[in-house]
């Protein structure tokens, strides 16, 4: 069984300028950046990898490689090849797309192509804490030392000038698609589906830089930088889809109710208590609890799942949200990855009842969502598992660079109001968008 070299070491900066800056030292062609409550960890290159098709699920361990058919729990195949690795103490870090939510719906052909999931077991990982030090492991020793030498001595980076994007919906489609989902939920059985857009961003994107930038302007449940499958994403998610511990307590939060903040202590009081009183966006929260109640039910010992801080305040970014956390203790026979397989994904991002918000976003979206919607997460061998809500994003893939948002949709919505939420939601990344080298501004 291999075994991780480590060391301890004392951190000489802010650890999310320390984390982008190992992202971008060039040392791993993959790496993934996850920050949990105020620790960030960076995890580059690959001991073993695992990554899901809507056909396959394939496996890289130590140099070996295999493929297997899906089966019908492909969270399940994951955790059983994740159990194989033969690395003492390991963590796997990655994505998970939209749409690997139609495989757990029986529906592979709906899925698309290319990747689903993937997950690695770094090569190398440095946990920077919050109390300003750092245990750096690494499957060697030589890797161990250069990271050592590039906390030690970090490069010091320009200050940065954003190239803000607008974030308008200048064709108007959006609006016409709220009207059509509401005229939807009118007259079947669906109660609220979350529709979304895109911005493109016409630039290249330094993507360490606009995660250092975004995070100083953002208060995020979550946060996170990756480059990993091709993708490369940059977010500040406000919510988790899944948490659950070694010791078995599982949380999921759902956030539901959106207005702005901001802008002024008085008109953010303001917009607060018109939130907490606001019949659409609070039926719109009691829903997405119930349903998140419903789904960890499933997963959890009897009578253990309760709601806690229900309706409570919760301030991201450049909005406010209504939000409540959903506890539970895991049941004897499951397992973190059932816990993820029951919410995934977030009732808050997909729609009530799920099955036929899927449909009804596949006719109303333009093309997949990818990961956007879908999770960035950390597990570990020792049962834990810690998954984000990929919202509040930028990303790349094939060339292209876009921001993403959405607004849940119920029969009271309004579709003015609806694309506001959408602009309210991008101005928490548009604004601080760094261009990469050679792409700023003429007023640079």
């Amino acid at each position: 069984m291999l075994r991780y070299r480590s060391a301890e070491a004392e951190l000489p900066g802010e650890p999310v300028e320390l984390a982008a800056g190992l992202a971008e030292s060039g040392l791993f062609d993959r790496y993934v950046v996850y920050e949990r409550e105020g620790d960030f960890w960076f995890a580059g290159g690959a001991l073993a990898e695992v990554v899901v098709t809507r056909s396959e699920i394939r496996c890289s361990r130590l140099g070996e490689e295999d493929a297997a058919p899906l089966e019908p729990h492909p969270l399940g195949q994951v955790r059983e090849r994740l159990a194989r690795v033969d690395v003492e103490d390991w963590r796997a870090y990655g994505w998970m797309a939209f749409e690997l939510s139609h495989l757990h719906a029986g529906r592979p052909d709906r899925a698309g192509d290319g990747e689903l999931l993937h997950l690695l077991v770094p090569h190398s990982e440095v946990r920077l804490r919050q109390d300003g030090t750092a245990l750096v492991r690494s499957a060697d020793q030589e890797t161990l030392e250069v990271l050592l030498a590039l906390l030690r001595n970090p490069v010091v980076r320009p200050a940065p000038v954003p190239r803000p994007i607008e974030v308008t919906d200048t064709e108007g489609r959006y609006a016409e698609l709220v009207a059509r989902a509401i005229e939807e939920i009118r007259t079947t059985g669906l109660q609220k589906v979350i529709l979304s857009r895109t911005v493109p961003v016409p630039f290249g994107v330094d993507f360490p830089g606009t995660y250092v930038y975004g995070r100083t302007h953002n208060s995020p449940a979550r946060s996170f930088l990756l480059n990993l499958g091709g993708r490369r994403v940059v977010g500040f998610s406000p919510e988790t889809v899944a948490e659950v511990g070694a010791d078995g307590e599982v949380v999921t939060q759902p956030l539901a109710g959106t207005r702005a903040r901001g802008l002024g202590e008085q008109e953010d009081e303001r917009l607060r208590a018109e939130l907490l009183s606001d019949p659409k966006e609070i039926s719109e929260h009691v829903l997405s609890v119930k349903l998140a109640e419903e789904e960890l039910a499933t997963v959890c010992r009897p009578g253990t799942v309760s709601v806690r801080d229900l309706m409570s305040i919760r301030r991201r970014g450049s909005v406010q949200h209504l939000g409540s956390s959903v506890h539970g203790r895991l049941a004897d026979q499951a397992n973190a990855w059932d816990v993820l397989r029951a919410v995934f994904p977030a009732v808050t991002a997909s729609g009530i009842p799920k099955a036929p918000a899927f449909d009804c976003i596949a006719r109303l979206e333009e093309g997949r969502r990818g990961i956007y919607s879908g999770a960035v997460l950390m597990a570990g061998s020792d049962g834990g598992l810690d998954a984000a809500l990929v919202l509040r994003s930028l990303f790349e893939e094939d060339g292209r660079t876009w921001l993403r948002a959405g607004a849940g949709i119920l029969a009271g919505s309004t579709p003015e109001r609806e694309l506001e939420e959408t602009c309210e939601k991008l101005r928490s990344v548009a604004p601080y968008v760094v261009p990469a080298p050679g792409q700023e501004p003429a007023c640079a």
